[in-house]
């Protein structure tokens, strides 16, 4: 893979920081004028939603071009060493979101963290994205067997070709995922994947008080 020009590192961080004013200025603006509160909240989601998409896209890589000279789809394959930057990218999107909704930041937790590989990896040996582990286990208790001893208050689950951005995205994008990671009483965060060996990732995300 080619390295990114310093030009390119530039950009990339540049829209993210942009982003990330943008999405103040967007939060703050909830807090005057006479909108009802419908229309508040409206606002919110569509701003939320728009951030993670764009953050997704902050950075540009050259496709590669097939035989007819159009672009190859382009897999995103994640290694081993991107392992702690993907959570603390994700972290920090999640935390940006909740700040923007007015609740209280989140941190990572080793044993959510635990129980969500442990789920993404069943999920893939099931071939399926569903909440019950094969033998029958519930988010309860796989929290419970990995050692977390405050409350279970959500997951989110995801079978995707798409990056973890766009995934995060896809949760905001539904009422059931985006309550998860809005939950007001959220404390703590695991986050994991697994990744087949041809591309298709699951991801796993659980909230706990």
């Amino acid at each position: 893979m080619a390295r990114k020009s310093q030009s390119q590192i530039k950009q990339a961080l540049d829209c993210h920081e942009s982003l990330q004013v943008g999405l103040i200025r967007n939060a703050l603006g909830l807090q005057v004028g006479k909108s009802s509160w419908v229309s508040k909240m409206a606002r919110l989601i569509t701003t939320l939603t728009l951030v993670l998409f764009a953050l997704a896209a902050c950075a540009p890589t050259a496709p590669s071009l097939g035989s007819d000279g159009k672009p190859l789809p382009q897999l995103y394959k994640i290694r081993d060493r991107d392992s702690a930057k993907i959570q603390f990218r994700v972290l920090d999107s999640v935390n940006a979101l909740r700040q923007a909704a007015g609740a209280p930041p989140v941190q990572l937790n080793a044993e959510l963290a635990a129980a969500a590989a442990t789920h993404s990896r069943d999920m893939s040996i099931q071939n399926r994205p569903w909440h019950f582990g094969s033998d029958g286990s519930s988010p309860i208790d796989r929290v419970t067997r990995a050692g977390y001893t405050g409350p279970f208050l959500g997951e989110a689950i995801s079978e995707t070709y798409e990056t973890e951005l766009q995934t995060l995205a896809a949760w905001m994008e539904e009422p059931g995922t985006r309550e998860v990671v809005l939950n007001p009483n959220a404390q703590n965060m695991g986050f994991a994947w697994f990744q087949e060996e041809n591309g298709k990732i699951w991801w796993t995300m659980i909230l706990g008080g």
